[in-house]
């Protein structure tokens, strides 16, 4: 069989690729070519064609280093028993696209997975010298993120955290019970072994991998914008709640800097036990606005799913507001005396306009049309907040309050 051309296996490859999520960057300084012979310094980069967690507007080449997989995991279009296209890359190859492609100002950087051939290490190895190609011998300052195979030795998970900006090990499903039932062939214990040992990698890692490296007068940084995951939502009969909660555990234990939410994408041939229509996409939406509570609104888990039927989040309206919904004894609060804790939890305003809140309102009383300059959202404010001259009155307590903000049946149905 003759070779495939590589716009082909590209061709094959960056659509394999687009089943993963988890290709955003953040939390990372940029590395700076100012003063050397090396290129894909970030700084002032152009054409951006994704949005960062930061607020960054990126660009990735975002490929598989082959779909091949000697796994069976039910979910996965590119099960071993998938009746699709295969290629692959040799890592010469991907090295010479992502140079190509950021010498064209298309890419500011690489999102690297891969199918699993041969055996986890010798993926590992492969996609390690992708990254090492691109850092030493081509002195490639863009950012790099590598996928790491759950069950590579230590010792690569190492090298990869010193090539790559961001790890990532996805945990595919978000209980074990789901896991067991969809992808046999792997382990949850496995899985989280690997994320552990990305955690640990400042000291046991880059430890691990000192004698693999030439060269070196110091420990190189490792993994500077952390390590993230992802789970598919829809696939199995786990709840929002069940999904939120490994979440939770995954962010405590592994100190992620993201977990990433995929609905459910139908695939050919699938199994009859998987879902023959996609969830809706508003599911995977209020998955992530849960998880911003979570991480940067102070929310706890059970604060989020009070009043939550069977687990689920309510599609109609926004996990924070169903929460203020649940507890109207709380509001209205005082624009002008509440603390920054309570205002997180006001609807209608995030992180950013309640910061600007509280400085302005040192240096007066802020009045309702002030907070126009803050928010885009004062009339979601207007049931849950006081002002020198705005008392919300009975409208706090309304029966018909929900109303007000979710959408008619017919409209979220087009919108899902």
């Amino acid at each position: 069989m003759s070779a495939k051309p590589i716009l082909e296996k590209l061709a094959i490859l960056a659509d394999a690729a687009k089943y993963d999520a988890s290709c955003a960057s953040s939390g990372t300084v940029k590395r700076d070519s100012t003063g050397t012979r090396g290129i894909g310094s970030t700084e002032g980069m152009g054409i951006c064609h994704s949005y960062a967690p930061d607020g960054r507007c990126i660009s990735l080449l975002k490929i598989l280093l082959t779909n091949f997989c000697v796994y069976d995991c039910r979910f996965c279009i590119n099960r071993a028993s998938s009746n699709v296209e295969r290629a692959r890359f040799s890592p010469a190859e991907v090295v010479r696209l992502t140079l190509d492609f950021y010498k064209r100002n298309y890419i500011e950087g690489l999102f690297l997975s891969s199918g699993i051939i041969r055996s986890e290490d010798y993926t590992m190895e492969q996609l390690v010298e992708v990254a090492r190609l691109l850092r030493e011998e081509h002195r490639f300052q863009g950012y790099i993120h590598l996928k790491t195979i759950a069950g590579a030795d230590p010792g690569l998970v190492a090298l990869a955290g010193i090539y790559a900006d961001r790890l990532s090990t996805n945990v595919e499903l978000p209980t074990e019970a789901g896991l067991t039932s969809f992808a046999p062939e792997k382990r949850p214990e496995t899985i989280r072994k690997t994320m552990a040992s990305v955690r640990v990698g400042e000291s046991g890692a880059i430890e691990a991998a000192k004698g693999r490296l030439i060269g070196k007068a110091r420990p190189p940084r490792f993994a500077p914008a952390g390590q993230s995951t992802q789970m598919i939502v829809g696939a199995d009969a786990a709840r929002d709640d069940d999904i939120l909660k490994t979440a939770t555990n995954l962010y405590s234990a592994y100190q992620l800097r993201r977990v990433y939410y995929s609905a459910y994408s139908p695939i050919p041939d699938a199994s009859s036990d998987l879902p023959p229509l996609r969830p809706p996409l508003m599911r995977e939406h209020r998955l992530y606005q849960a998880d911003w509570l979570l991480r940067f609104y102070g929310f706890e888990r059970t604060e989020i799913l009070e009043g939550a039927k069977d687990g689920m989040l309510d599609l109609a309206i926004d996990p924070k507001l169903a929460w203020a919904l649940q507890r109207r004894e709380i509001f209205p609060v005082d624009i002008n005396r509440a603390p920054r804790e309570l205002l997180l939890r006001v609807p209608g305003l995030g992180t950013r306009a309640v910061d600007r809140i509280v400085a302005a309102r040192r240096l007066g009383r802020l009045r309702l049309g002030d907070l126009a300059r803050f928010t885009a959202s004062v009339k979601k404010l207007l049931p849950f907040i006081v002002t020198p001259d705005w008392r919300p009155g009975s409208l706090t307590d309304s029966a018909e309050l929900r109303a007000r903000f979710a959408p008619p049946a017919e409209q979220l149905a087009l919108a899902l």
